[in-house]
């Protein structure tokens, strides 16, 4: 069974900082390409931000030069680091990953259970 488990979520004002980890623990033999959503009142869930296993990064231009996505492979673990945040990005944000687990030895799509992040004005 694998699990994703998130923190870092909060309240902040606009122009702060926020930092979100997800970490993937269970049965893991590898993991493929990690990335954060969210999810706005009202709205479809829209990509952020995404990173392959070998780094390579993809971020949504809503975001892009304001966030930076990261990973530790040694950790399961995949960061989220939000500079100059709005009101817009205020949203429930969920992280995914695709991992090769046990006992089946295959590749499946694994999400968080998200945190919340809100943005005053």
């Amino acid at each position: 069974q694998v699990q994703l488990v998130e923190s870092g979520g909060g309240l902040v004002q606009a122009g702060g900082s926020l930092r979100l980890s997800c970490a993937a623990s269970g049965r893991i033999f590898s993991i493929d390409v990690m990335g954060w959503y969210r999810q706005a009142p009202g709205k479809q869930r829209e990509l952020v931000a995404t990173i392959s296993s070998g780094s390579t990064t993809n971020y949504a231009d809503s975001v892009k030069g304001r966030v930076t996505i990261s990973r530790d492979n040694a950790k399961n673990t995949v960061y989220l680091q939000m500079n100059s945040l709005k009101p817009e990005d205020t949203a429930v944000y969920y992280c995914h990953a695709h991992i090769l687990s046990g006992p089946h030895y295959r590749f499946g799509d694994y999400w968080g259970q998200g945190t919340q992040v809100t943005v005053s004005s």
